[in-house]
C-alpha cells in the first residue's frame, strides 16, 4: 500500500513542481516576520485547492482526503528572518528580512504536495493535513500554540517535516531516528549595579566588568557541565551597556543561547548558567536577573517512522546522508507531545547552482531544484507515516 501510494502521489507531484518554483519566487521577495505573515499566507491560499482552518492568526491547517481518516500533519513554516538579504537573485527580497533557513523552499514544496494529494484525494489512505505554521523563528511558538488548541490534535496519527541544509549533500536525506536537533534555551540576562564617572570607579558599582567576566565564564561552561561525548553549545550573541565612553552605566546586558542533544544536559546547564550569573554578579556587588523567553525540546525523530522513511528513500530518488545530528533548534519539536514527528533534512551540498553559504546568512539561497527535492521529501515523509 505504502509504496503503490508513493508511486502515485509522486507521478502528481511532478506536475505541480513549475508552478511551485514560481510559487517560491513569489514567496523569497515577500517575506514576513513571525506573527506578521500576512501577506505570505495570503499567497500560499491563493495556490491552494481548498481552504484551510486557522490557528495561531496566520497559521492554517488544511485537510485533503477522508475525514473519517486519521490524519498526517505535513508542516512548514510561514516566517522569515530579520536579515537584509544580499544573494542578488532577481527574486530577492528588498527589505530588512529575508528568507535565509529556506523556509520558502519548504512552502511552496508543501504546496504542490498538497494540490497533488488533491487530485488523488478520494484515494489517500490518510488524510494529509498541510499544516501553514507561523512563528518558527521567533517566540512565542507557533508549532507550541498548534499542540496547546484544544481539539486539533485529535486523530493525528504522525507529523513530518522536511528541512534543507546546507551541510547535508546534494541527493541524500538526513533520516535519523532519536535526537536530531537540540533543546534550545535563549535567555536575557540583566546585570546591575550603580553607575558613575570613569574617572571616580572606586564610587561605581560597575555592571560592565561583572558581565565581562560572565561571559568568559559562561564560554567555558559546557566544556565542563557536559560529558565531551555528547553535543552541547553556548554562545553570547548580544552585549550590551552604557552610552558612553566616560559613564559606568547601572545595568549590563547579554542575550545567549545554550543548546543540547540530551535533555538532561538542557537541565544541568540551565542550572549551571543561573547559579554562574548570580555569582559573578554578587562577587562584583551587582545583582544578576534571568529571564527563559524562549526553550523548545530537543527534536527527537520517531524511531518506527524514521525506519519506514529510510527504506523507501530510494524510491523518491534519494539516498541516505551519513550520521548527521546538530544543536540546531526547531519547534517542530513540539509536535513530538501530541503524535510520533520525523523531520527529514534534504541536502543541498552540491546541488547544481548552490553556493555553499550556511543557514541565517544573508547569501544563503538554495536552488530551485530544492523545491521539488523538498516536496519529495515530504511525500516520503507522509506515506512512512501509513
Amino acid at each position: 500500500m505504502k509504496a503503490e501510494a508513493l508511486r502515485e502521489l509522486l507521478a502528481l507531484l511532478d506536475d505541480e513542481i513549475p508552478a511551485a518554483v514560481e510559487l517560491r519566487h513569489r514567496l523569497h521577495g515577500v517575506p514576513e516576520l513571525g506573527a506578521q505573515e500576512h501577506v505570505t499566507i495570503a499567497l500560499v491560499e491563493a495556490a491552494l485547492p481548498v481552504e484551510g482552518q486557522r490557528f495561531a492568526g496566520t497559521g492554517r491547517l488544511v485537510s485533503i482526503g477522508d475525514p473519517v481518516l486519521d490524519t498526517v500533519w505535513v508542516r512548514a513554516e510561514l516566517d522569515g528572518l530579520a536579515i537584509k538579504e544580499r544573494t542578488g537573485a532577481w527574486f530577492a527580497a528588498a527589505g530588512d528580512t529575508m528568507h535565509a533557513c529556506g523556509h520558502d523552499v519548504h512552502l511552496a514544496a508543501l504546496v504542490a504536495l498538497a494540490r497533488a494529494a488533491h487530485r488523488m484525494r478520494t484515494r489517500l489512505p490518510a488524510r494529509l493535513t498541510a499544516v501553514f505554521q507561523p512563528s518558527e523563528e521567533r517566540h512565542p511558538s507557533g508549532a507550541l500554540a498548534l499542540v496547546d488548541a484544544p481539539g486539533l490534535a485529535v486523530g493525528v496519527r504522525a507529523a513530518v517535516a522536511a528541512h534543507v541544509h546546507p551541510e547535508l549533500p546534494w541527493g541524500g536525506l538526513g533520516i535519523e531516528p532519536g535526537a536530531v536537533n537540540a533543546a534550545a534555551d535563549a535567555v536575557h540576562i540583566v546585570i546591575e549595579g550603580a553607575g558613575g564617572h570613569a574617572a571616580y570607579p572606586h564610587h561605581a558599582t560597575d555592571p560592565v566588568l561583572a558581565l565581562a567576566h560572565l561571559v568568559i565564564g559562561l564560554n567555558g561552561l559546557v566544556g565542563r557541565r557536559v560529558d565531551p561525548t555528547r553535543a552541547a553549545t553556548l554562545t553570547v550573541g548580544s552585549v550590551r551597556a552604557g552610552t558612553a565612553e566616560n559613564i559606568i552605566p547601572d545595568r549590563a546586558e547579554a542575550k545567549i543561547t545554550f543548546r543540547a542533544l540530551d535533555e538532561d544536559d538542557q537541565d544541568r546547564l540551565r542550572d549551571a548558567v543561573t547559579r554562574m550569573a548570580a555569582g559573578i554578579a554578587e562577587a562584583h556587588g551587582c545583582d544578576a536577573s534571568l529571564t527563559f523567553p524562549k526553550s523548545e525540546p530537543a527534536l527527537v525523530n520517531d524511531e518506527g517512522l524514521a525506519r519506514a522513511a529510510r527504506s523507501l528513500a530510494e524510491q523518491v530518488g534519494f539516498g541516505i546522508a551519513p550520521p548527521w545530528r546538530s544543536c540546531g533548534g526547531d519547534d517542530f519539536a513540539h509536535y513530538r507531545a501530541v503524535c510520533p514527528s520525523l523531520m527529514i533534512f534534504v541536502g543541498l551540498r552540491g546541488a547544481p547552482g548552490f553556493t555553499q553559504v550556511p543557514l541565517h546568512q544573508p547569501d544563503f539561497l538554495p536552488p530551485d531544484a530544492a523545491v521539488a527535492a523538498t516536496a519529495r521529501a515530504l511525500a516520503l515523509g507522509y506515506v512512512s507515516s501509513l
